[in-house]
């Protein structure tokens, strides 16, 4: 029904990607995504022994019954003492993986390395200008997440709708629209705007096969657009997150303190503390990445069934286009 590079390039039946989500994309949720006909990612550091990311590798090519899947490697912003990312791209060209979704720095210094291999690059950033810079450097595909997204959307803070727009003007390899997408007719708006697809995050954090608390995944469906906080500005690493006490104590501190830095600040956010929310359901302390997809999170549910919604929704979004358009006489003017 979809023809687009993203349906292409992945194999899948519809232009979505479901991208990495640290701690919670493990081989059920992206098992069970791949079924479902979209792209999704593995994180690989949600498993930092390579025995056990292998392990979590083989577990989702049982689950995904010959679907595509791939594998999410966040790298840190700054090269550091022990850095593994060449280890773990290594791992997943040995372990066959095809296809490849980097974030957190440009991926350059291992693009011949993953070429090499025969992986396909996806690459995630915060806006336009990195995307030119991605590009510039040889990935085959870019996703640009807005200020509407969970988790991080750059410091310029620039909206999906101009991301998607100043896309199609400055880019030439095939791109996805992120942030704040979890309606069929966002998907629908984001092709005509000459996307190939988008990468949903938020939306699919109620899917049954997330691995968390159902009073975790309760606490994102009584929450809405609204209920999101932006912090760690103060550090260059601004973060949206569930509102809740951490998020308070957070804009305080920043608010207080010019000269904080990322010691002061990680007592409360520290990774460690957020994932025990998954664990416990407990949504009160810990930074827990949301977006404004909030207001589309209206029940637990298996993943196909949220995909098969999208899809509807898209369906109807396109119905609506159709009646939009009249052709009149032999030059086919289009009235709306």
């Amino acid at each position: 029904m979809f023809d687009t590079a993203v349906t292409r390039m992945f194999g899948t039946r519809l232009p979505i990607v479901a991208g990495g989500l640290m701690w919670l994309s493990e081989a059920t949720y992206v098992a069970a995504g791949a079924r479902a006909g979209i792209m999704s990612y593995l994180t690989a550091a949600s498993f930092p022994e390579p025995r056990a990311l292998r392990a979590e590798i083989a577990k989702c090519r049982a689950l995904a019954d010959g679907h595509p899947f791939g594998v999410n490697v966040s790298m840190l912003p700054k090269l550091v003492p022990g850095d593994k990312v060449a280890d773990t791209f290594a791992l997943i060209a040995d372990e066959g993986i095809r296809f490849v979704e980097t974030s957190g720095r440009n991926p350059a210094p291992y693009l011949d390395q993953l070429k090499d291999a025969g992986i396909t690059v996806l690459h995630k950033v915060p806006g336009v200008r990195y995307a030119v810079s991605a590009q510039t450097a040889g990935v085959d595909m870019v996703s640009i997440v807005g200020a509407e997204c969970g988790g991080h959307p750059g410091l310029e803070l620039i909206g999906s709708m101009v991301n998607q727009a100043l896309a199609g003007r400055r880019l030439d390899i095939p791109y996805l629209i992120g942030g704040g997408i979890g309606c069929g007719s966002q998907i629908i708006g984001a092709l005509a705007s000459g996307a190939s697809g988008v990468v949903i995050g938020t939306r699919f954090l109620v899917a049954e096969e997330i691995q968390a608390h159902d009073g975790y995944k309760q606490a994102l469906i009584s929450a809405g657009e609204t209920d999101t906080e932006l912090t760690m500005a103060s550090v260059r690493n601004t973060v949206r997150t569930l509102r809740n006490e951490t998020t308070r104590l957070v804009t305080e501190l920043e608010a207080s303190s010019p000269d904080i830095g990322i010691d002061d600040l990680l007592p409360l956010v520290s990774g460690k503390i957020g994932r025990k929310a998954y664990e416990t359901g407990d949504v009160s302390h810990g930074l827990l990445s949301a977006g404004q997809a909030l207001g589309f999170t209206d029940a637990i549910a298996p993943l196909a069934e949220i995909v098969r919604a999208l899809e509807d929704e898209m369906q109807h979004a396109l119905e609506r286009l159709r009646q939009l358009q009249t052709t009149h006489g032999e030059q086919g003017d289009v009235r709306a």
